[in-house]
């Protein structure tokens, strides 16, 4: 039977007591440790006071914060007296946080710094429930708190005073018992947290989760990854109210490793990266990507000897990996292969190419390497799929990378590649999860073919919160979720994501966002008849956009351009005019976040026509669109 997460921390804390269990940086940039047995006094204390306070179980708690130390403390310090917090980023706009707290009717709100404070403080007045907020930034102080204006009815609390009183608290034997009874009253079914998806315009929909969601997780990864071992350290730089980075931190202190906090900024990271030493680190595609970016950059100043080097080794690396991976039957099997043709066909190639490839690790590959530091061993990715570019280039040059796929709706993680015979290009389910792919008339479809992702398993959600409507559409009676997703089986059980069946787009840093409102949003230029928004697992976001020709035709009468009818799609002046008009529409002002903003533009010369780019509901026909302007997209997203 799954235990709770403050449970299995308990468990921990009681056998590792002296290890560390969190790094982060003090004022100076210095990485200072905390071991596992002080978290779990401050995490007690923190109880103790927001009980004293009138936390009760059940209740839902605000937490607006990105990721640091005092974020796993506050999370642990609901749940233990069964609390159920509500995360958001810092980057969420006040209607977001509004209709969250609202409709989850928070009586307490954790808040990271006095930006976020002064942004709550500011909806008071729509949140009649709040009466609690807790700032847990230390350095926001006590005149720091004298110098803010702060809204009747609610009450502000540092987190240091809310420690200090909960350790006076403690010194009281039965109040001691009493937050040991309540963690120990919890149950795995209980309702973890509620994490609330991204939306542009409209309701964001919350996913409730169980510490079982959570749980189980924790005792089938370690399948994934059996090199595991208690005081590994783990680079942490993702948002940590993103279901991903919650998972990997409750996967971290279920293993009675180390969480180092750094941020995903190439300088800071890098550094961090020689400091720390980690064994692992978690992130999204993104910034895989930045860092083959920066190697290749790099080479751009070396002298022509060098770079042709690096070149060579790379492809040698490549070719060597490609007959390699064809010999150990390392390879994704969307087609039936023949084993012996395969070890016929790449042993040669393997042997001949291998002195080579060595010679690169020495001179090439290495130096990459050391750039992750000495202790590395593997990356674990998630939150969008890895281009298979990327995938190849770290697998060839030794840098072994983890994919994962999931939802928040999972908790995340519904299927990851195994660190030993790994696939690439693929993820095999997680050991006690069901996935099933299916086409439009409900039948399992076989290897090769796409279909419909579906999973079932203790990971998936209970439900979207006072939603019903919403869980009946993707949740059915007997426990199968609608992933969205379009996926392929490989002839041997391990399936590769092929595209979105629904219209969300996840970009390569993770964040999730709907093209609708904003290809909605940019319609309503004068110059724009109508507008794809692309950009799954790419970057940033791209458009393809029809002109409203009559408009643009008096624009550049107007301003006396010179033009010809049949090629204002193709002139400088239209893409500018187009390209200024939506950059002003799809803007912060507009309450747009910077990654919805629409990077580049290509103008299509020929309005969208029903039967073709439409649907007789004059709907984008998205799937028909990316074959018919696959060469257009390619363009929009080429570096």
């Amino acid at each position: 039977m799954y235990k709770t997460l403050p449970q299995i921390f308990s468990d921990i804390v009681k056998g590792y007591p002296g290890y560390t269990v969190q790094m982060s940086k003090d004022k100076s940039g210095v990485f200072q440790s905390v071991p596992y047995s002080q978290l779990y006094s401050d995490i007690n204390a923190l109880a103790a006071s927001l009980s004293h306070r009138g936390l009760k179980r059940g209740e839902n708690v605000g937490l607006i914060s990105d990721n640091r130390s005092e974020w796993l403390l506050s999370d642990l310090a609901i749940q233990t007296l069964g609390g159920v917090d509500v995360p958001r980023g810092r980057d969420a706009m006040p209607y977001e946080i509004c209709f969250i707290l609202e409709i989850t009717e928070a009586n307490f709100c954790f808040v990271e710094n006095a930006v976020q404070l002064r942004k709550v403080l500011n909806l008071k007045e729509k949140l009649p429930a709040l009466k609690h907020l807790v700032v847990m930034d230390k350095e926001f102080t006590r005149e720091s708190l004298e110098n803010t204006t702060v809204a009747d009815g609610v009450e502000v609390l540092l987190i240091q005073d809310l420690l200090n009183e909960g350790k006076s608290l403690l010194n009281d034997a039965s109040v001691a018992r009493s937050i040991e009874v309540e963690r120990q009253k919890g149950k795995a079914d209980d309702t973890a947290t509620i994490i609330f998806t991204s939306g542009t315009t409209g309701e964001p929909k919350g996913v409730v989760l169980s510490h079982t969601n959570f749980a189980y997780q924790l005792e089938a990864l370690p399948r994934v990854i059996p090199v595991l071992e208690p005081g590994q350290k783990w680079l942490s730089v993702l948002p940590v109210w993103h279901s991903f980075e919650r998972i990997l931190q409750y996967f971290i202190i279920s293993q009675a490793s180390t969480i180092a906090y750094s941020k995903p900024v190439g300088s800071i990271l890098l550094a961090d990266l020689a400091l720390v030493n980690p064994h692992w680190m978690g992130s999204v595609p993104r910034i895989w990507e930045a860092v083959k970016s920066g190697v290749f950059n790099s080479m751009k100043t070396k002298s022509p000897v060098a770079k042709a080097l690096f070149t060579f080794f790379v492809s040698v690396a490549k070719l060597y990996n490609h007959n390699r991976d064809l010999l150990v039957g390392e390879v994704a099997t969307f087609k039936k292969r023949s084993r012996f043709l395969d070890i016929l066909l790449s042993f040669l190639p393997t042997l001949l190419l291998f002195p080579l490839y060595k010679l690169g690790d020495r001179l090439v590959y290495s130096k990459v390497q050391q750039k992750l530091g000495k202790n590395f061993i593997a990356g674990v990715s998630g939150g969008g799929s890895m281009s298979e570019s990327v995938d190849l280039f770290f697998s060839s040059i030794g840098i072994k990378l983890l994919d994962g796929y999931g939802l928040t709706e999972t908790a995340p993680v519904v299927a990851v590649r195994y660190l030993k015979h790994s696939i690439k290009r693929t993820v095999t389910p997680l050991v006690g999860t069901e996935v099933r792919i299916l086409d439009e008339q409900g039948r399992d479809v076989p290897p090769g073919k796409k279909g419909i992702v579906m999973v079932r398993g203790p990971q998936v959600m209970k439900g979207y919160y006072k939603r019903p409507e919403l869980t009946r559409a993707v949740l059915s009676d007997d426990g199968w979720l609608n992933t969205g997703d379009l996926g392929i089986w490989t002839h041997r059980g391990e399936f590769a994501l092929a595209g979105r069946a629904k219209d969300t787009i996840v970009l390569s840093g993770g964040e999730n966002l709907e093209p609708v409102p904003i290809e909605a949003k940019i319609c309503e230029s004068e110059f724009v008849e109508s507008a794809v928004v692309l950009g799954q697992d790419k970057k940033y976001l791209g458009a393809l956009v029809v002109l409203n020709r009559k408009n643009v035709e008096e624009y550049l009468t107007r301003e006396q351009i010179p033009y010809l009818v049949d090629k204002l799609s193709s002139m400088k002046e239209v893409k500018e005019l187009v390209e200024a008009s939506i950059n002003e529409i799809i803007s912060a002002k507009h309450g747009f976040k910077s990654y919805e903003n629409i990077s580049r533009i290509i103008i299509v010369p020929k309005s969208f026509e029903v039967g073709v780019e439409l649907s007789a509901k004059q709907e984008l026909k998205r799937f028909e669109i990316n074959r018919l302007y696959e060469q257009e997209i390619r363009q929009l997203f080429a570096s």
